[in-house]
Parts: C-alpha cells; sequence; structure tokens
C-alpha cells in the first residue's frame, strides 16, 4: 500500500505540476526525424558489433538469434516505459525525473548511473582507438614491426582524437549538427559489412590458418569445421551474454534526443526508436552470421584481428578497419552530450557545482594517470576541460546578458 501510494503521489505531481514544468523546460527542438533516427542509431551501434561472431559461434545461430530477438525487444519496451515516465514526471532531464520521484538520492542516483554506463561505453571506443589506430597507420606505412614512432603510440593517438576531433564535435549547439557525422559513422560501418559479406563469398573454407590450430586434420574434419552450428553451449557461452546484453544500450540518449526533435510527441520518438533498433537488428544480426559463416569455431573475440590472419596489407581489409576506427570515433560525441543537457541543467540552478564536478574529473585524472591507466586519465581530462570551458562560458554569457545588480542576475 505504501509502495501504490508514492508512485500515485509521483503520478499525481507530475500531472498536476505538467504545466509548470513544461514552462521551464519547454524548447523547441530542431533535429528533423532523419538525423534523429541517425543519432540513436549511432548511440545504440558500438564497438560490440566487432565481437558478435565470436558470440554466435559460441552460442549457435539459431540460439543466437533468440537471444539478440529478446535484447531488441526489452530495449524497445524500455524506451517505452522511459517516454512514458517522462510524460508523467513533467521531465526530459533524468536527474529531474529521479529528484521527483525519489529526492536528492535519486537524482545522484541518476547522474552517477549515467555517468559510470557513458565512461564504460566511452572507454571501450577509445580502446579500439589505442589499438588500432597505431596498426592501421603501421599497415598503410607497410612497417613489419612497431619502429617506435610517437605517431605508432596508442596513448598519443588517444589524446590526439580526443582533442582533435571528439571534443569540437561534443562542443556542437544541438544535436541536428551530430547528425551528419552519425550518418557518415553509419555509412562507414555499411561499408563494414558490405566488404564483411563479398570476403565471404571469395574466401575458401577452411582457411589455411585453421591448420594451424588442428595439426591432424582429416578430410570429415576439415568439413566438420565449415558446418554452421545451431545450439552451442560451452564454458564460453558464458562470456557472450554481456556482449549481447549491451548490444543496444542506448538509454542515457533517449531523452536528450527526444528533447531535441522537431515537431515532437512521444509517438513522434517512439517511431525513432523502432526504427533504429530494428536498423541495428538487421546490422547486427548480418555483420554476425557472415563473420561467423567466414571463420565459424575459429573466429576470435575481435572480428578484425581474425582477418588480420588472413590479410597483412590488404587495402581493401585496412580501408574496413579504417572505416569501424571512424564510426566508433563519431558515435563518442553523441554518447557526450548526455553531460551537455547535465551541464545546462545545473548551471541553470547551481554554478558551483561545476567547479566542484571539474575539479573531481581532475583528480580522477591525476589518480589514474599516477597508477598508470593512461586511457582513463585521458578521458577524464579530456571531461575536465570539457567541465571547464562550459561552466566558464556560461558564466560570463549570464553575466552578459544579466548583469550584477539587474532584475534577471542570479
Amino acid at each position: 500500500d505504501e509502495d501504490d501510494a508514492q508512485s500515485q503521489k509521483f503520478l499525481t505531481n507530475g500531472i498536476m505540476k505538467k504545466k509548470k514544468y513544461e514552462e521551464e523546460e519547454y524548447h523547441p527542438g530542431h533535429t528533423s526525424f532523419g538525423m534523429s533516427v541517425f543519432n540513436l542509431s549511432n548511440a545504440i551501434m558500438g564497438s560490440g558489433i566487432l565481437g558478435l561472431s565470436f558470440a554466435m559461434a559460441n552460442t549457435g545461430i539459431i540460439l543466437f538469434v533468440i537471444l539478440l530477438l529478446g535484447v531488441a525487444i526489452l530495449s524497445l519496451y524500455s524506451v517505452h516505459l522511459l517516454l512514458v515516465t517522462a510524460k508523467e514526471g513533467g521531465s526530459l532531464i533524468y536527474e529531474k525525473l529521479g529528484e521527483r520521484a525519489f529526492g536528492w538520492p535519486g537524482k545522484m542516483a541518476a547522474f552517477g548511473s549515467i555517468t559510470l554506463q557513458n565512461i564504460g561505453a566511452m572507454s571501450s571506443y577509445l580502446f579500439i582507438v589505442k589499438y588500432e589506430l597505431p596498426e592501421v597507420i603501421r599497415a598503410f606505412l607497410r612497417l613489419e614491426e612497431n619502429s617506435g614512432e610517437w605517431y605508432l603510440n596508442g596513448n598519443y593517438a588517444v589524446v590526439l582524437v580526443s582533442i582533435g576531433i571528439i571534443l569540437p564535435l561534443s562542443l556542437l549547439k544541438n544535436l541536428g549538427y551530430l547528425g551528419y557525422t552519425s550518418g557518415f559513422s553509419l555509412s562507414c560501418m555499411v561499408f563494414f559489412l558490405g566488404v564483411l559479406i563479398y570476403k565471404k563469398t571469395i574466401l575458401p573454407c577452411p582457411l589455411p590458418f585453421f591448420y594451424q590450430h588442428e595439426s591432424n586434420m582429416s578430410v570429415n574434419g576439415s568439413e566438420d569445421m565449415c558446418t554452421p552450428k545451431y545450439f552451442v553451449f560451452n564454458s564460453q557461452t558464458a562470456y557472450t551474454l554481456p556482449i549481447l546484453a549491451f548490444a543496444f544500450v542506448c538509454h542515457p540518449e533517449v531523452l536528450p534526443i527526444y528533447s531535441e526533435l522537431k515537431d515532437r510527441s512521444r509517438r513522434k520518438m517512439q517511431t525513432v526508436s523502432n526504427l533504429s533498433i530494428l536498423a541495428m537488428l538487421v546490422m547486427y544480426l548480418l555483420s554476425a552470421l557472415f563473420g561467423y559463416l567466414t571463420f565459424y569455431d575459429h573466429v576470435e573475440a575481435e572480428l578484425l584481428h581474425t582477418f588480420t590472419k588472413v590479410y597483412k596489407f590488404d587495402t581493401m581489409l585496412l580501408l574496413v578497419r579504417l572505416a569501424v576506427l571512424t564510426a566508433v570515433t563519431l558515435t563518442v560525441p553523441i554518447v557526450l552530450f548526455f553531460f551537455i543537457i547535465t551541464i545546462l541543467y545545473y548551471f541553470m540552478f547551481f554554478y558551483f557545482n561545476f567547479f566542484i564536478i571539474t575539479i573531481l574529473y581532475y583528480v580522477m585524472f591525476f589518480v589514474f594517470y599516477l597508477i598508470k591507466f593512461y586511457l582513463q586519465a585521458a578521458i577524464f581530462l579530456v571531461v575536465g576541460i570539457f567541465f571547464m570551458i562550459g561552466s566558464l562560458s556560461l558564466i560570463i554569457l549570464d553575466w552578459i546578458h544579466n548583469p550584477p545588480g539587474s532584475k534577471g542576475a542570479h
């Protein structure tokens, strides 16, 4: 009864104060329907696509399809619940919804959980940049081994990409501008899928490197290696479940994309979500299937690493690796847009909080740097710079438009 009463109180407050909240938060969206689909699809698509073939190899084709469909349906339903909650709570900001449901602890829980999730997502993308970009540069230069130049150092690559590409895109005014980069990112992954299908049609089975793993391979053994499996349960099956569970994670970006949608409505945003998840479902199924049917049980956790055993300096494969790097790099600004929304929300009311948050990010930077976790240190450094620039810019703008002592001054 107490839980029902609290739930009813939350919903009633949302309905009674809905007009007030809308007046406080309302701003017209500027992002078109198509660009919103591109942005949400880009937020869904991540580095996990490279591990789906490995997941299929350790679950079997049928079990993989069942699990992936189940995760897609659950993601669609959870997006529906988010949109309903936003309507009933009268806000498009996660922290406000948490605060109205559970007070100050709810606001902190929403901020903390989404921040940790986004940092984890950014870490996975930047890990790919750190380890793939130097290898791509080395392959283009036809270097057999890493000769130690600074441009072949993964730590430098992450910092340069973060400051030169990710940070400027993250500072764009709204998500509409990122729709173009999201569309380009998706086209890179379509190119990756096309090359994957093409390579499957020209590569023989079994591939020569299969014999390196099997010393006494008979004719029947080679045929078995090229036979697809439909249900698999082995020691690696459990490790594939997190890959599938995070395949459609886009929930921290749903409400920011909703808030920027032109002529927004809950039905329109639900359609954006349906199209985005359906498109990614098709892309995931095709990439997993053709990657698996190319290497079968010998596919590795990172699909591109498996290809390097067949092609060392293949131009098309190098272009694929570059396309994947471009795609994951252009996904990071979408993830960072959550921080922009958070900054704007907090700055409307609590300027001082952002100085505290900026200091915390720099503290985390020094901690990770001292323990030699350079990638995480670079992430906190970039986000800390972002917070500092945003805080100073917004305070200066506020002072310009509302000088101290004026009626509108904070």
